[in-house]
């Protein structure tokens, strides 16, 4: 007789026990939902709609889909875990997550329901909280990026502006500068010391006299406001802002977090609290600086999440 495990046992409630439920249904965790419904383990899905890249057109450096809208990707990936019966999605995003690893975990939901669950995946991700600049946030992933990975090869041989701190912009410098046309280094609300300044006219770049007011969309570029008056570049690059966890989990689990404030994880995906994993742009190892923002390696990450599940279980 077949045992009854994962989805088929249920709660003191009558919920279904899932072996594991994924909070987060970017790049990360849908490998980690379809690595872990490919070893017909029972695993609840959660997609809140919130997605890091919700406004990019084309993401790159990813082998077999450069240049493939996200939004398709996510699509493509949903309709693939379609295919496993262990695998079930929910289009509602999670709230509350409580209980541990011997008990089972509870995570409340915004529809008002309750799932239950052995094991825990977060993949919820980030957002990026972008300098005050009007204009900026309606082209953030359209004509301004922050990753030379991403999008530096688009604007090979064109002029761009880098907008923010000193060393952040001699570190895009240092990437972007064999690839683009001219760039101009434009300071984010008030002027670069002097020292800032020379060390990044070091680099052969042009560095504005006048802090950015305004960017706006310009012909097939952007169009840089400033004091010093109008630099039209055909994108903009930002070396300043912060990167905030999109959900409170972290915080509300007590998970041990790192000097960028991800999530410590080690190479399987566990955190510090036991049956809590996490994957993707909120965490990393204590090995790297900070989150490898990427599309391929937040998938990687999603699936070694999994095996670290399955290695749990």
């Amino acid at each position: 007789m077949k045992s009854q495990t994962g989805a088929e046992r249920k709660t003191r409630e009558g919920n279904p026990m899932y072996d594991a439920i994924v909070i987060g249904a970017g790049p990360a965790g849908l490998q980690a939902a379809l690595t872990l419904g490919r070893m017909h383990r029972p695993v609840l899905l959660l997609d809140s709609g919130e997605y890091r890249n919700g406004t990019v057109r084309h993401m790159h450096n990813m082998i077999g889909a450069d240049g493939k809208a996200p939004a398709d990707l996510r699509a493509e990936a949903r309709t693939e875990l379609a295919a496993y019966a262990d695998v079930e999605t929910r289009d509602v995003a999670a709230q509350r997550i409580s209980g541990d690893a011997e008990t089972g975990f509870s995570v409340s939901l915004a529809d008002g329901s309750v799932a239950d669950a052995r094991r825990v995946i977060l993949a919820t991700g980030v957002a990026d909280d972008l300098p005050p600049v009007p204009g900026l946030a309606e082209l953030w992933g359209i004509r301004v990026f922050s990753c030379p990975f991403c999008d530096g090869h688009e604007h090979a041989g064109k002029p761009i502006a880098i907008l923010g701190a000193a060393p952040r912009a001699a570190h895009l410098i240092g990437l972007l500068g064999r690839i683009v046309g001219e760039i101009t280094v434009v300071p984010v609300g008030e002027l670069f010391a002097a020292e800032d300044r020379v060390a990044l006219e070091e680099f052969g770049v042009r560095v504005a006299s006048a802090p950015v007011e305004a960017v706006a969309a310009h012909g097939d570029g952007v169009r840089v406001h400033s004091a010093e008056g109008d630099l039209d570049v055909a994108g903009v690059f930002v070396a300043s802002g912060t990167m905030r966890h999109r959900a409170p989990f972290a915080a509300d689990l007590g998970l041990r977090l790192l000097e960028s404030g991800s999530i410590e994880i080690d190479e399987f995906g566990r955190t510090s609290l036991p049956g809590v994993f996490a994957a993707g742009d909120l965490a990393h190892r204590a090995t790297l600086p900070g989150p490898m923002a990427s599309v391929l390696l937040a998938a990687a990450a999603g699936q070694l999440a999994a095996v670290g599940v399955l290695q749990s279980l």
